[in-house]
């Protein structure tokens, strides 16, 4: 049977996200069972924000089904969760929030005030002078990330040479590079599936621009200097075996401790200047026929010619 969006949980009162890879997941009666090499695990389906599969991942069709109408982001992974290939659809069932995001995108005064709204979310305790300009904003965001990876440097013991890591071959990168690399991946799933279950567009962004996962960037870097940043720097300076598997969890740990997901969604609404959502009418009922549009510029009497751009006499072929 299948679930209507008021009968699951809130995006905001679920663990973060879940990795797994080289097992095959199946469906039970309320959950998913992980059946890996030492056993299975039994997880609730309406507990989870965001399912990510990594490499060796079987999952049945009934398994999907059920992720998808209790609103869990499925996203396909590569090894340690960090590059991205494909993802499931979330939890929102209208448009409203897709095209208000596309019309701020569309007009750049309207994207300029996004783009400053998100600069300035990262600097809400101090008063920002509104005589500066975006460069100098610009500017101050640089000096504020710098000024981040020195502290944790500092605090860790960690050496800090810049970001550099290698696409093709993961373990080329040193030890800070691939904890940075291994946290963010986390924070991408996280917010990837906030922005899902609201109804965005992970590609329509406003800072970033370009890429599929443009909007997940914007999102993305309002949390790093306060969360990943220090994680990766005191995960590599632990020199454990297995890093990445213990920046995942530590991760999990950190993101419900800092509230994270009751934040992305409201965050994400005052960078928009958006309300709080509301009611979705086809949560019920997905397969309800949407209605039709009606333009407030044309009358249905406007001649088609004339929405056309076409003049007397011209060839409307």
């Amino acid at each position: 049977m299948k679930t209507s969006l008021h009968e699951i949980g809130r995006f905001d009162d679920r663990m973060s996200f879940l990795y797994v890879d080289r097992a095959i997941i199946r469906h039970t009666s309320n959950a998913i069972a992980i059946h890996e090499f030492d056993g299975v695990t039994d997880v609730p389906i309406s507990s989870i924000a965001t399912l990510m599969l990594g490499p060796g991942t079987k999952i049945t069709h009934e398994a999907i089904k059920a992720l998808a109408d209790n609103n869990c982001l499925v996203i396909w992974a590569g090894e340690f969760g960090i590059r991205f290939y494909a993802c499931g659809m979330g939890g929102s069932r209208h448009s409203r929030n897709l095209l208000r995001q596309a019309a701020l995108a569309l007009d750049e005064r309207t994207r300029l005030q996004v783009v400053v709204r998100m600069y300035l979310r990262r600097f809400a305790d101090d008063a920002i002078d509104p005589e500066i300009t975006l460069q100098q904003l610009r500017g101050k965001e640089g000096f504020r990330v710098r000024q981040a990876y020195a502290d944790a440097s500092k605090a860790t013991g960690v050496p800090w040479d810049g970001r550099n890591y290698a696409r093709k071959d993961w373990y080329a990168g040193d030890p800070v590079n691939r904890a940075l690399s291994a946290a963010n991946a986390c924070l991408y799933g996280l917010v990837h599936a906030a922005i899902i279950s609201a109804g965005y567009s992970p590609a329509i962004g406003f800072i970033h621009t370009g890429k599929q996962l443009s909007f997940v960037y914007d999102i993305a870097d309002l949390y790093k200097v306060e969360l990943t940043i220090p994680l990766a720097f005191e995960m590599a300076g632990r020199h454990t075996q297995n890093m990445e598997r213990e920046i995942r969890t530590e991760a999990r740990r950190r993101f419900h401790r800092a509230k994270l997901l009751q934040q992305i969604l409201p965050d994400i609404r005052h960078c928009l200047d958006v309300k709080a959502e509301e009611q979705d009418e086809f949560a019920d009922d997905p397969a309800l026929p949407a209605g039709l549009w009606e333009p407030e510029s044309f009358t249905s009497e406007t001649p088609i010619g004339q929405i056309l751009g076409l003049h007397h006499g011209d060839d409307a072929a």
